[in-house]
């Protein structure tokens, strides 16, 4: 049996795996949307950029307070349908509904704006956490990295439809009279996120306990003070080096939609151009990323990654020498890649956490991930949005780069996390 599942490898897992990354789907939709466009509700009611950027920081606080706790409690939920699936298929149809309500809200008072994206985030943030966990839960250790690489390509195919065909609906004419402009993308995903709910309800079976061995019960903070109490040091130098590459795209990412409109002039239904491009890019190269890291290592890869990453970030600043739509063309040439070499990462660095976990403890290393990215989410937005009112939009992709560079340097202590280790 081993050998039949050595050759066939990673394809007997494919099918499962794509219906699983349904998930990733209504994320890919969602967070391009709301990244884009809320900074620029925002700035109807705001003139300072760090302000716009501590409010979007919020879903990144209540990730870091929440998701470790879903995760966890989810590891210890046995129900008919998983212990992964009860949250999803409860938090993500409140999320889409309320989702579809932002640009309306948006549209009457910034106490109603500050309203709908906390009570939003309350439900749309812990639920990333059952959905990551759901992958390694199905999918053994060796071949996360592949499967990792094809739920992020659905993610990315969610992207794109958010980024580069919702978006050309925004101010489209025809629509009744007080429909906000912003409004039927928004609402568009919200049903496509019912659907895909409903495909991993009807679809995706997760292990019952009883299919799984019996592990010792150990407390949660007994867990998590065993991974900093190890004399090995990977998974602190993994945590330490997600902090810093998420420091350099958290700190980028809210403020792509505001650049593109004010520095590269284009118009709003333009502004997450920027995300659609990497998007596309992201797709192309998710799943070979996946298999390169399986042949090269995956340490390897991720260093390889941000080195190249870094000397993106540097290089877009340079672009403003330019004139005319050079400036555009080549920023976007630059996303392409940013997405392309970005995905490698990703795809990469939870398999390696995951790969040191154990059926029991994998919400725990999930929740662990979180953590240190989110609280890298909710420091980076503020420090670039005052880096952007200090010097200009520049600054925020020479501090990208530092961060990516510094990531790189830690990453090279690590000695665990690769497949059949």
């Amino acid at each position: 049996m081993q050998d039949i599942q050595k050759k066939t490898g990673f394809r007997q897992y494919m099918g499962l795996t794509v219906l699983i990354g349904f998930g990733f789907f209504t994320m890919g939709l969602m967070d391009p949307l709301y990244d884009t466009y809320t900074p620029l509700f925002l700035r109807r009611y705001l003139n300072s950029n760090a302000a716009v950027g501590l409010i979007m920081t919020l879903d990144n606080i209540l990730q870091l307070l929440l998701i470790p706790v879903i995760s966890i409690w989810s590891d210890r939920t046995r129900t008919r349908i998983g212990r992964r699936m009860p949250f999803i298929v409860v938090m993500l149809p409140i999320s889409a509904i309320l989702f579809s309500l932002i640009p309306s809200l948006a549209g009457l008072s910034f106490i109603a704006l500050l309203g709908i994206i906390f009570i939003f985030n309350i439900f749309k943030t812990p639920v990333r956490g059952p959905i990551v966990a759901l992958m390694p839960d199905t999918i053994p250790g060796d071949y996360r990295s592949e499967a990792n690489g094809v739920i992020n390509m659905m993610g990315g195919f969610g992207l794109i439809v958010s980024t580069l065909l919702l978006t050309r609906l925004i101010g489209i004419k025809g629509l009744p009279d007080g429909f906000p402009p912003h409004g039927l993308p928004f609402i568009i995903a919200s049903a496509c996120i019912l659907v895909a709910v409903l495909v991993l309800l009807l679809f995706v079976r997760e292990k019952k306990p009883e299919d799984t061995p019996q592990e010792e019960k150990i407390p949660v903070f007994t867990s998590i003070k065993q991974v900093f109490s190890s004399g090995d040091t990977s998974v602190r130098r993994i945590l330490i080096s997600l902090f810093l590459w998420f420091m350099a795209y958290e700190g980028a990412k809210p403020f792509l939609g505001l650049y593109m409109v004010e520095v590269l002039g284009v118009s709003e239904g333009n502004a997450a151009l920027a995300q659609g491009v990497a998007g596309i890019s992201s797709v192309i190269m998710a799943v070979p990323a996946g298999y390169f890291a399986h042949k090269l290592g995956r340490r390897k890869f991720i260093r390889v990654c941000l080195a190249l990453l870094a000397f993106i970030m540097f290089l877009i600043p340079g672009a403003g020498f330019l004139g005319g739509g050079s400036v555009l063309a080549l920023f976007l040439a630059l996303m392409f890649l940013y997405g392309a070499v970005w995905i490698g990462i990703v795809v990469n660095s939870f398999p390696m956490l995951w790969q040191m976990a154990s059926f029991g403890t994998m919400g725990i290393y999930t929740g662990l991930y979180y953590t240190f990215s989110q609280s890298a989410a909710i420091l980076a937005p503020p420090v670039t949005g005052l880096i952007i009112d200090l010097g200009g939009y520049a600054g925020i992709f020479i501090f990208g780069a530092v961060c990516m560079l510094a990531a790189c340097f830690v990453m090279g202590g690590v000695k665990a996390g690769e497949p059949g280790k």
